[in-house]
């Protein structure tokens, strides 16, 4: 096992390098100066090519690639145009925010999402299923942005029982938490539904129904389990969409996350900054899948057989 997470964190390199390299070519072929954004438009020309010289932004695009991947390696991510801190400092404290978002959407989507798709299974062709799936059906065509402002005008602006804006306390989590987990609790409850269905038509469950073993027993001990190694994949899958969702969420609702970060570093053309974010997001979503491969292995001992 310790093998195979030891390789999995090798190939986190070229996965890194990848996508850095590419967001930094998009970077720089976007229309726009860095230096004319930083120093303003009233800027004069010989002030704006002065700053472009400082920040190296004269060389050849392969030659800004190359040092910043070289900083990157002795742990530099570069400082930001705008203000000037530390890429890794900014990113630093705003990361919790993020964290403590994610965290909550998927315990909200997890929480729900799976007895409602067992619930549906159990309770197939009847109202209740096709109630879940309806809802279900909502959470995956909505968008984010759309719901989260509909939860501030009902439940912030005309009822007034959570904030509007900011991270103060963990009130202000509740409405981009639900906001960010409806998608994931969405997709999470169909596979769920799904994998259910295909479990219980199995003959060893027929067996064991047969031999008199309660019913609500065989859902528990012996289909959930099985049924849970789809829900896992598409559970962690959804951490990606989590990620990308709170770049909208967190604007919406005025959450001082690295999405939002991200969103007025592209509008600022802070290459390093918006880089920083990139870099942290790609870790984020490789640890996480590493996390549920993990959980495979604790789930299915099949899958545990192999890594040993």
């Amino acid at each position: 096992m310790w093998k195979y997470i030891i390789r999995r964190f090798i190939s986190l390199i070229p996965v890194i390098i990848g996508v850095t390299f590419i967001v930094f070519m998009i970077m720089n072929m976007a229309p726009g100066d860095p230096a004319k954004s930083i120093l303003g438009e009233q800027a004069s020309p010989e002030a704006i090519e002065e700053l472009r010289e400082e920040l190296g932004l004269n060389d050849h695009v392969l030659i800004q690639y190359k040092n910043y991947f070289f900083n990157l390696l002795k742990g530099d991510m570069g400082t930001s145009y705008k203000t000037k801190v530390g890429v890794g400092e900014e990113i630093a404290s705003r990361l919790p925010t993020t964290v403590r978002l994610a965290i909550i959407a998927i315990t909200i989507a997890v929480v729900f999402s799976i007895p409602l798709g067992i619930l549906a299974a159990v309770k197939q062709n009847t109202l209740i299923d096709s109630l879940t799936m309806f809802v279900a059906l909502l959470g995956v065509s909505i968008p984010v942005f759309w719901l989260g402002l509909m939860f501030l005008l009902f439940f912030s602006l005309r009822l007034g029982w959570f904030p509007v804006s900011g991270a103060a306390s963990l009130k202000s989590f509740v409405l981009p938490g639900f906001t960010l987990g409806f998608l994931s609790m969405a997709a999470i409850a169909r596979v769920t539904r799904s994998s259910m269905l295909e479990v219980i038509r199995q003959d060893y469950i027929r067996t064991a129904r047969s031999k008199g073993v309660p019913y609500n027993t065989i859902i528990r001990k012996h289909a959930l389990r099985n049924a849970l190694i789809p829900t896992i994949t598409v559970a962690g899958l959804q951490i990606g969409s989590l990620l990308g969702g709170s770049v909208l969420t967190e604007t919406v609702f005025g959450l001082p996350g690295i999405g939002r970060l991200m969103i007025q570093s592209i509008q600022g053309r802070d290459i390093p900054m918006v880089l920083g974010c990139i870099i942290v997001f790609t870790i984020m979503f490789s640890i996480v899948n590493l996390i549920v491969d993990i959980i495979y292995a604790f789930v299915d001992p099949r899958i545990r057989n192999q890594y040993s």
